[in-house]
């Protein structure tokens, strides 16, 4: 539970200054982990702010909402304008809607939080041994041990190149499908000891397994798909609000994404490129944001971190 106070939000600063909160605005949160950074807005927005949480991961919603309301209104948490919705940022528009907000600023961090990776039962990492899941939303019908033990060679081997851009992925892929008709393939450790014994040759500082993980954990829980579905969101509400049509983006209201991995950061650059050739806004980042070596030393995980992030048209 002590991960639960120590996670620390990347690109804090930076965050702040591109997302420019104002009191009394909404700010609608895509991915709130465990709330570091809407706790950061939430003291630029006083008592009349609007926060919006979403998150796929119930446990870690209860305690980001619990967060941020006490950061809005310390003496009466229970009063302060939280919404905390459970479910894929790819449907948040349409729950936006429903409440009745428009959002003045949006933040999706694409990475996932220290309470997810460091718990075994959620076997989204190999350094610890626990099961193959790899679902961020428990609720989701496909692990990742029903990829590794039944998909054929090919399909495997086509998901750990795509997702985790592995060379070794047709290997890789071989090695599990022999493995698994000997015994199901069950546990993170298991995995891991497989793709290493895959790849030849002295090893990077990068452990073998780190890419097919990825990969993996991409496929599960369709990761690309619902970054090119908000995506799409975005694109659509910049574009309504240059026509003088209402959406769940207000005018002037910025946007940022972090991503973590080429394959996130390539739609989002795509993405934006299209806003701003199409006036639907103005870049904020002329070049993405990167943390710097005094974060880096006292957050690693912020070292691959690129913030992107726009202003929608007024």
């Amino acid at each position: 539970m002590g991960d639960e106070l120590t996670h620390i939000p990347v690109l804090p600063s930076e965050v702040i200054e591109l997302l420019d909160p104002q009191p009394g605005q909404v700010y609608v949160d895509c991915t709130a982990g465990l709330g570091g950074h809407a706790c950061m807005v939430a003291e630029h927005l006083g008592p009349e702010g609007t926060i919006v949480l979403n998150d796929m991961d119930q446990g870690n919603l209860d305690l980001a909402k619990a967060s941020v309301a006490s950061t809005l209104r310390p003496d009466d948490p229970g009063s302060a304008r939280v919404h905390a919705i459970r479910g894929n940022f790819s449907e948040l528009p349409r729950a936006l809607g429903e409440l009745g907000l428009q959002a003045d600023m949006v933040l999706a961090d694409l990475g996932f939080a220290s309470t997810q990776v460091d718990d075994p039962e959620r076997g989204l990492s190999f350094r610890f041994s626990g099961p193959l899941d790899m679902r961020l939303d428990p609720s989701m019908p496909i692990t990742a041990e029903e990829l590794v033990n039944t998909l054929p060679e090919r399909e495997l081997a086509q998901i750990i190149f795509r997702y985790g851009e592995d060379k070794s992925a047709r290997r890789i892929a071989s090695k599990l499908v022999a493995a698994r008709e000997v015994e199901p393939i069950t546990t993170t450790d298991r995995l891991a000891e497989i793709v290493r014994s895959a790849i030849p040759g002295p090893r990077g500082s990068i452990n073998p397994a780190t890419k097919t993980f990825q990969a993996l954990r991409i496929a599960v829980n369709d990761e690309l798909g619902s970054l090119d579905a908000l995506l799409r969101s975005i694109g659509i509400a910049l574009k309504k609000n240059r026509g003088g049509n209402p959406s769940w983006i207000a005018p002037g209201a910025r946007v940022g994404i972090i991503a973590f991995h080429s394959l996130e950061d390539r739609p989002v650059k795509r993405a934006v490129g299209e806003w701003t050739s199409n006036d639907w806004g103005e870049s904020i980042t002329r070049k993405p944001i990167e943390a710097t070596d005094a974060e880096i030393a006292s957050n690693p995980r912020a070292r691959s971190a690129k913030l992107r992030g726009i202003r929608a048209s007024q």
